[in-house]
Order: structure tokens, then C-alpha cells, then sequence
């Protein structure tokens, strides 16, 4: 599959709810997964089926960092199920204790 399978409206959706309810995670995938391992805030401003968009404040500077997914995605349930990977992959390279999925 080529192209991008997630629409204006989805990749919307789905920033927003990362940096209104999940802003503290994103964080820890930015420093653990991103190589921002100083980064004070993270925020998604974008995903495509290969990874996801962050901008990543360093020294008050804010940076775009790419973190590519495991796979390539083509649903948008493997959105959750993937950022909830890179989560506790994070969270274990932080030595981090990650909450259960909710």
C-alpha cells in the first residue's frame, strides 16, 4: 500500500487526544525512542502509516523529531496499538514503571 491511509480528520483526532490527555507519554517516547533524552515538552503534529510527528522543546527551542513505527500501519486501530508500544518500549528504556493501557 502506498500513500497515506489515515485522513485530515484522523491524524486530527488523533494529535489532539495525544496532546490533551496523553502529553506526559509522548514526552517519554520523545526522550527514549526520539534521541531527546533532554526534552522538556512533545507534542504530535502529525502520523502518517510510517511513523508520527512530534515537536520537541530543547533548551526553549522547538524541534521536529520523526519516530517511525514499528510497521507500516494501514488501519486506524493500529494507531493505539502501536503508540501504546512505543510507550511501554519507552518507559522500559527510561526504566520507567508504565501504567496499564486504559
Amino acid at each position: 500500500m502506498t500513500g497515506q491511509p489515515f485522513d485530515a480528520d484522523v491524524v486530527h483526532a488523533v494529535s489532539r487526544h495525544m496532546n490533551d490527555d496523553h502529553a506526559g507519554d509522548s514526552l517519554l517516547i520523545c526522550r527514549a525512542l526520539g534521541g531527546c533524552p533532554a526534552a522538556t515538552r512533545a507534542r504530535v503534529t502529525g502520523l502518517d502509516a510510517d511513523g508520527m510527528d512530534f515537536a520537541v522543546t530543547l533548551d526553549d527551542l522547538e524541534v521536529p523529531v520523526r519516530i517511525p513505527f514499528a510497521h507500516r500501519l494501514t488501519e486506524r486501530a493500529e494507531i493505539r496499538r502501536e503508540v501504546v508500544r512505543m510507550y511501554e518500549q519507552a518507559c522500559a528504556a527510561l526504566g520507567v514503571p508504565s501504567r496499564p493501557a486504559d
